[in-house]
C-alpha cells in the first residue's frame, strides 16, 4: 500500500476512535448493548419482562404451570384420603383466625385447588414456632352442601360453616348479579368468623390462594408493626403483572427515582478508584435514567423477589384497588368491613375489592396497605365465578 494512503486509513481510524471515545457516543454504545444485545437474550423467558416473548414462551409455560397444577391437585387428594392425623380444632378468642372462603368449580374441579391450600396451610401450621400460631375456619359458600366435594373431604378435620337451609331457600329466590353475588359470600365468611370465635386478627383467604412457606413469619411481623393498629385492611396479593414502576400508583414512582438515584451514586463513588473517570451532575443524570430503565425492562416483580429473605425486608404500601384473593384485617376490623360490604351493592366495575378501597378513604384516621411481594401464590387458573378461556394463560 503506498505510503500516502497507508496515512489517510490511519487518520481515519484516529478519527473513529475520536468519535467513539466522546461521551455521548460511549452512552449511546452501552444503551444498545445493553437494551437492544444484553437484556433481549437474558430476559427473553422472564415471564414478567417486558423482554418476555410471548409467541415463542407463553403457550409452553402455561401449559407447564397447568401441568404443575393439576400434579398438586392430585398429590393433595392423595394426602386428605390417606390422612388419618391432622385434624385442627378452634378455640374462642384466637389472636389468628385463617378463613378460607370456597365453592364449587364447574371447570378445574381435578385440579383441587382448595385441597392444595388446605395441605399447605397444615403444613405450615405444624411447623409454626408457636404452639398456636393461627387456627382455620373452612366458609363453604356453596348453594348446594353436596356440591362441593373438596369440603366433603376435609369438613372432618377443619370447623366448617355454610348457610342455613332457610338462608339458602332464600338466596335461591334472589336474582343477583356474579359480584353481589361474591360480595355476599364473602360478607357471610367475616360475620360467621367473627361471631363464632371472636378473633382478634383474621386473614380471608380465597379457595385458590396458596400460601407461601414464610406466610405465618410475616403476618406476625405485620400485626407486630404499629401502622397495624390503624389499618382497616392489608392485601397480602397482587397480580404481579401489574407490579412494574411504570404505574399510576405515585409511590412506586418516589420509589423507582430513589433506586435510579442511589445505584447511579453507588456507580459513581466506586469508578475512580477503577480508572481516571471524573464524576459530573451530566453522569449522575445519565446513570440514574440508566438504571431505572433497567430494572423496569427487566421487571420490578424480581426485584421485589429479593425481599423474602426476612419478614422485615417486606415492604408495605399505600392499598391499591385489585384484588381480594388474600386480606389481613387487623382487631375488629373485619366485622367494619363485612358492615361495610353489606350495605352496599356490586355491580360490574364496581366489585367488592373497590367497595373496601372505597371504605378505607372514607375512614378519618384509617388507612388500607399492600404487602410486598405477594404472600400468596394465586394458583386459580379456572374461576368459580366468571367464564373461563379453552385454555387459560399465565398472562
Amino acid at each position: 500500500m503506498p505510503r500516502g494512503r497507508w496515512r489517510h486509513v490511519m487518520e481515519g481510524l484516529g478519527q473513529v476512535r475520536t468519535r467513539w471515545s466522546r461521551p455521548g457516543a460511549q452512552a449511546l454504545l452501552l444503551c444498545v448493548l445493553t437494551f437492544g444485545v444484553l437484556l433481549p437474550v437474558l430476559c427473553q423467558q422472564m415471564l414478567y419482562s417486558y423482554y418476555f416473548f410471548r409467541p415463542w414462551y407463553l403457550e409452553p409455560r402455561s401449559e407447564t404451570a397447568l401441568q404443575d397444577s393439576y400434579r398438586r391437585g392430585q398429590e393433595a387428594l392423595g394426602f386428605w384420603q390417606e390422612d388419618t392425623v391432622h385434624t385442627f380444632q378452634t378455640h374462642p378468642e384466637p389472636h389468628l383466625l385463617v378463613t378460607v372462603v370456597t365453592a364449587r368449580r364447574a371447570e378445574g374441579r381435578d385440579y383441587h385447588y382448595l385441597l392444595q391450600v388446605m395441605q399447605q396451610l397444615a403444613g405450615l401450621l405444624a411447623s409454626c414456632k408457636e404452639k398456636h400460631c393461627a387456627q382455620v375456619l373452612l366458609c363453604d359458600v356453596e348453594s348446594d352442601p353436596q356440591g362441593n366435594e373438596d369440603v366433603a373431604i376435609l369438613e372432618g378435620r377443619f370447623q366448617t360453616v355454610r348457610r342455613s337451609v332457610e338462608e339458602r331457600r332464600r338466596m335461591s329466590g334472589e336474582e343477583v348479579n356474579t359480584f353481589e353475588k361474591e360480595k355476599r359470600d364473602y360478607v357471610f365468611c367475616l360475620q360467621k368468623g367473627w361471631e363464632l370465635l371472636r378473633p382478634q386478627n383474621v386473614v380471608v383467604l380465597e379457595d385458590d390462594a396458596l400460601p407461601r412457606p414464610d406466610f405465618f413469619p410475616v403476618i406476625q411481623d405485620l400485626l407486630s408493626r404499629s401502622f397495624s393498629s390503624s389499618s382497616l385492611y392489608i392485601k397480602l396479593y397482587h397480580p404481579e403483572r401489574l407490579q412494574r414502576y411504570w404505574n399510576p400508583e405515585p409511590y412506586r414512582l418516589l420509589e423507582w427515582l430513589g433506586l435510579g438515584l442511589l445505584a447511579s451514586s453507588l456507580l459513581l463513588l466506586v469508578l475512580p478508584y477503577c480508572s481516571s473517570f471524573s464524576f459530573t451532575p451530566r453522569h449522575l443524570l445519565f446513570f440514574s435514567l440508566y438504571f431505572m430503565a433497567l430494572v423496569e425492562l427487566v421487571g420490578r416483580h424480581y426485584l421485589l423477589e429479593l425481599r423474602r429473605a426476612t419478614p422485615q425486608l417486606y415492604a408495605v404500601s399505600p392499598a391499591t384497588e385489585c384484588c381480594t384473593p388474600a386480606m389481613l384485617f387487623p382487631g375488629n376490623s373485619s366485622l367494619r368491613a363485612a358492615r361495610y360490604l353489606d350495605g352496599s351493592f356490586c355491580v360490574k366495575g364496581q366489585a367488592k375489592d373497590m367497595l373496601l378501597f372505597r371504605m378505607a378513604r372514607s375512614i378519618p384516621g384509617k388507612r388500607a396497605h399492600s404487602l410486598e411481594p405477594n404472600l400468596i401464590t394465586h394458583i386459580g387458573a379456572f374461576s368459580s365465578v366468571r367464564p373461563n378461556p379453552l385454555r387459560p394463560s399465565l398472562l
